[in-house]
């Protein structure tokens, strides 16, 4: 097999269990603590063709060169490359002008959307903040591969930047969520009653975006 695959012990585990990752496409092998790796790999290499047709499912990906049209808010840019403009990454409109050496462009680009998530993020939360009547002492943005966002008991909240690809009300839900967490660190009723007051949606359906669309996001930026 060409793909290669990760092992994972796990305590809980009862037996083998192969999957493809769709936000990273990494083919993992979760064994429980004991189980004899070589006949798991053997049980593994026998699903080749499965693995093979679950990798040809994964999102496409959206690599930031010049012409490719990235998922933006409730839209699309559009990165438009000119060797001979600034450097500096600027929108204008639904374009994503940039000049340059164009080796450096993806990493230029993605840095402006980091840089936009934060400051768009950090406003959100303050708005909501200012709502529940609490404090949040940092915003950060990074890229997780498992959550949207984190709030820690210090005041923390760290938001993946990829939310400033989606729609804002899946943004913004998700920034109702992270601040709800302020008032109570769990998913009680209490908590519940306030994301009923904070979210401006039904966070019912910005979860079944995300579990529908959240894996394609994940694909933005990357070349393979």
């Amino acid at each position: 097999m060409t793909v290669p695959i990760e092992i994972v012990r796990n305590a809980r585990a009862r037996r083998a269990r192969l999957s493809v990752d769709s936000a990273t496409g990494r083919v993992r092998l979760v064994l429980p603590p004991r189980a004899p790796l070589k006949a798991a790999l053997a049980w593994a290499e026998d699903k080749s063709a499965w693995i093979a047709a679950q990798r040809a499912r994964l999102p496409t990906p959206i690599p930031f060169v010049a012409g490719a049209e990235i998922p933006f808010e409730d839209g699309v840019l559009t990165i438009a490359w000119d060797a001979d403009a600034p450097r500096r990454v600027e929108r204008v409109g639904d374009v994503l002008r940039c000049g340059g050496r164009e080796e450096g462009l993806s990493r230029r680009v993605g840095l402006w959307l980091k840089r936009e998530a934060l400051r768009v993020l950090s406003a959100e939360t303050a708005e909501f903040a200012a709502r529940a009547g609490v404090e949040v002492t940092t915003v950060a943005v990074g890229d997780p591969r498992t959550r949207w966002g984190s709030c820690a008991a210090s005041g923390t909240i760290r938001y993946s930047w990829r939310l400033i690809l989606m729609p804002a009300w899946v943004r913004r839900s998700t920034v109702a969520h992270e601040v709800a967490h302020r008032l109570h660190m769990n998913h009680s009723a209490q908590f519940h009653r306030v994301m009923a007051v904070l979210d401006e949606t039904d966070p019912d359906e910005s979860r079944r975006w995300l579990r529908r669309h959240g894996a394609e996001r994940h694909w933005v930026g990357r070349d393979s």
